[in-house]
């Protein structure tokens, strides 16, 4: 069975999580994981630059052979949902650019994937992430939520 390297991502404006795991047969190895962060202060192309060159660096670096993110909840803000697309939008059109296909996963699905539950908590995320990749030393939500989309697709993804 071949080692496939999982970039998961949760796009946000301000910090867009990214966690890279890698999996061969059930072993789940963590590979790194990060936050980016840019300046809410910037105009909206500029922070979705940012993005863009953030996880283009991201891909360079660690070169994974696929791309998962998770796909936009509606806010009770209609605003705020589609400026969070914006932003899912560049990270999906990075791994695009960057000839990675491109598989989406819904918050409820993944937490479900992952934790068991569905509408699970951001904590009992984190805490499940820790259970599953003990060498990871969390810096918060956003990452532990990328991690989490890449291993719901490495748990999802058929494999042959």
């Amino acid at each position: 069975m071949k080692k496939m390297k999982i970039l998961g991502i949760d796009p946000a404006l301000i910090k867009t999580g990214w966690g890279l795991i890698s999996i061969e047969g059930n072993t789940i190895n963590y590979i790194a994981s990060g936050t980016i962060k840019v300046n809410a202060k910037l105009p909206m192309a500029e922070r979705l630059k940012g993005i863009y060159e953030e996880l283009n660096k991201i891909i360079a670096l660690y070169k994974p052979d696929e791309f998962a993110i998770e796909e936009t909840f509606v806010n009770k803000n209609p605003v705020s949902s589609l400026k969070l697309g914006q932003a899912r939008g560049v990270a999906m059109l990075t791994g695009s650019l960057n000839n990675l296909e491109v598989f989406e996963y819904s918050p409820n699905f993944i937490k479900k994937c992952v934790v068991g539950v569905g509408k699970a908590g951001k904590g009992q995320v984190m805490a499940m992430i820790k259970y599953i990749l003990p060498v990871v030393e969390l810096k918060g939500e956003d990452e532990a939520d990328a991690l989490a989309v890449a291993i719901c697709h490495g748990n999802n993804k058929k494999r042959f």
